[in-house]
């Protein structure tokens, strides 16, 4: 035993120089050196906490009064700190230093300065909760209210130090180094759930240094977006916006995230899409144009990838709706021009398509019509180089501001009069973007042939269904159209029943007629749901035909919920069931 202490002692006095060298000068040999000696240092404090545990803490002052310096040189000493089994000895030789009842003032200054060290060991580095619980007894704290003081304390002490961090600038006696911002980010990365620690998630992604690259790690930014998608943790619009803009990556997965959110749920109607949309922070956090930018973007590609699906055309429509609503609750005066938003637009045609048109007196409502009507056809008409991308283009923008093609329909249904051209071009430029010029004036041809059965029907006093049915299958020369042709069609069918005074008695028995499909069910239910969103939001004041709407919704909605079920139960091995649509 005495021998084993003499050569403790020995090694006791190698490792006192070792820790100065290495604590004065910081090369890069002494830092190899650190690395090539730490397996034997590690046995050595081994041996060293095997000795201390078996005297009291006055004892070990008085046998061994360097021992102090030794244990703060390593516990300061980052190349010895980074491995956890070190981490673990120190905290218990710390431990056997503390003194459970301290006599005199230098015992308690000494019990003071272990807990400085020991906080700067938990701090530092991640720690296991049992290991925690080693020297929480020893610092006069029980478990339950040591654990989360000392991290509360920590994290407001952290974010004190970037905020100030941030304010300074350039000062850089105050500012913290880049490297321990990024580590930092390192060690909150199992850690980003903790409620005590989102105000330094919320800090660290706010922090905006002056390094020419981001210091914060990967890995952080992917696992807090992890978290605020899977609603673990709650982040103000401000740290989202920073978290998209410094990390385009966790933008993208927002965006196919709310896109998975909104097809996983089936066929929604419009308010529960709206509840999605705001929910998920993507219009708020679009009012950073660079934001906007790249969520349109993946708009356009769902748009195109799905040949104009309406569920994301409505989406879409949802999404600027959303967007504008946003926009205007942050500012009255724009703080980006529209320009910056909708960059290969023409100003003056973004904001006549920003405009409602039924904030105008009904009397002038087509004129407002006619001129948006105008300036889309000189842009997609107009072109030196004609192209589908560059009506498709045009199209993309105008689909943005949703209602305009149900406005037109409506406003020709209503009016009576003979239909101009410019409307009857906005109709099917927004159905068929795509058509070139011939085929557009032919599809115009039609849909005038159309409008001009379903205004001589609205002036008899009585017609059926099948009368209805009839004016429509008059259009066309009998050629089979796109499918897009049909959907006008159908399209102003549906607004002629929910306007026109004789269609509300036969509008169920029509559209039972028309819908033959499930397809055309849906497209029905998705019109019928968009119309009454739409009128909602405009303040329409139509109280028959809102109730009419309404009754055919749910009617609609039961009877393809009933054909679903009916088809389930009947099918061969069928276990479960589609749950039922909201509409």
């Amino acid at each position: 035993m005495a021998e084993k202490s003499v050569d403790f002692a020995s090694d006791y006095q190698f490792w006192m120089q070792k820790l100065s060298v290495w604590d004065q000068a910081s090369t890069l040999e002494t830092q190899q050196d650190t690395c090539l000696h730490l397996p034997q240092f590690q046995e050595f404090l081994r041996q060293m906490y095997e000795a201390l545990r078996e005297m009291d803490s006055r004892t070990i002052v008085e046998k061994f009064p360097t021992i102090g310096q030794l244990l703060a040189k390593s516990c300061w000493n980052p190349f010895i700190l980074a491995y956890d089994e070190s981490q673990k000895i120190l905290t218990w030789c710390l431990r056997c230093l503390v003194n459970k009842e301290p006599q005199t003032s230098e015992e308690s200054k000494l019990n003071s300065w272990i807990r400085g060290l020991l906080s700067h060991i938990l701090s530092a580095f991640r720690f296991n909760i049992k290991e925690v619980g080693l020297f929480t007894e020893c610092l006069g704290y029980a478990p339950t209210d040591y654990h989360p003081g000392l991290l509360k304390n920590m994290v407001l002490s952290l974010v004190s130090e970037l905020r100030e961090n941030h304010l300074n600038g350039f000062n850089t006696q105050r500012r913290m180094a880049p490297e321990r911002v990024a580590s930092l980010s390192r060690v909150c990365v199992p850690l980003v759930t903790l409620p005590d620690l989102e105000p330094l998630v919320e800090a660290l992604l706010v922090y905006h240094g002056h390094e020419p690259q981001e210091v914060l790690w990967t890995e952080f930014f992917e696992v807090v977006n992890e978290a605020f998608l899977l609603k673990k943790i709650s982040l103000s619009t401000l740290a989202v916006v920073c978290l998209w803009l410094r990390h385009l990556p966790s933008l993208e997965k927002a965006t196919l995230h709310l896109f998975e959110k909104l097809i996983s749920s089936g066929r929604n109607c419009l308010r529960r899409i709206e509840c999605f949309i705001k929910d998920s922070l993507l219009p708020q956090a679009a009012i950073h144009p660079a934001i906007f930018r790249i969520v349109d973007e993946m708009f356009r590609c769902a748009l195109l990838e799905t040949d104009g699906a309406p569920e994301v055309l409505a989406a879409l429509q949802v999404f600027t709706r959303c967007f504008l609503d946003a926009l205007g609750e942050e500012n009255n005066q724009l703080k980006f021009a529209l320009k910056t938003y909708f960059p290969y637009a023409s100003p003056s045609l973004t904001m006549v398509l920003l405009q409602l048109p039924n904030d105008t007196p009904q009397g002038h409502r087509h004129l407002i019509l006619k001129h948006a009507s105008e300036l889309l056809r000189n842009a997609v008409e107009g072109q030196t180089h004609r192209s589908h991308g560059g009506a498709f283009e045009t199209w993309f923008l105008f689909v943005h501001f949703g209602g305009w093609a149900e406005m037109v329909a409506e406003q020709l249904l209503v009016s009576g009069a003979e239909p101009p051209e410019a409307l009857l071009w906005l109709l099917a430029f927004y159905y068929s973007p795509c058509d070139g010029s011939l085929q557009r004036a032919r599809t115009m041809v039609e849909v005038k042939t159309v409008l001009g059965h379903l205004l001589k029907l609205s002036q008899s006093a009585t017609f059926s269904a099948r009368d209805l049915q009839a004016a429509a299958e008059e259009s066309g020369d009998g050629n089979l159209r796109p499918p897009a042709f049909y959907q006008l069609i159908r399209h102003l069918l549906l607004s002629f029943l929910l306007w026109a005074p004789g269609g509300h008695t036969v509008a169920w028995e029509a559209i039972t007629l028309m819908a033959h499909t499930d397809d055309i069910a849906h497209e029905i239910i998705g019109f019928l749901d968009q119309t009454l969103y739409r009128w909602n939001h405009l303040g329409i004041n139509a109280p028959g035909s809102e109730r009419l709407a309404r009754e055919l919704l749910t009617e609609l909605c039961a009877r393809v919920q009933q054909e679903t079920d009916h088809r389930a139960s009947t099918s061969r091995g069928s276990g479960s069931q589609r749950p039922r649509d909201s509409c």
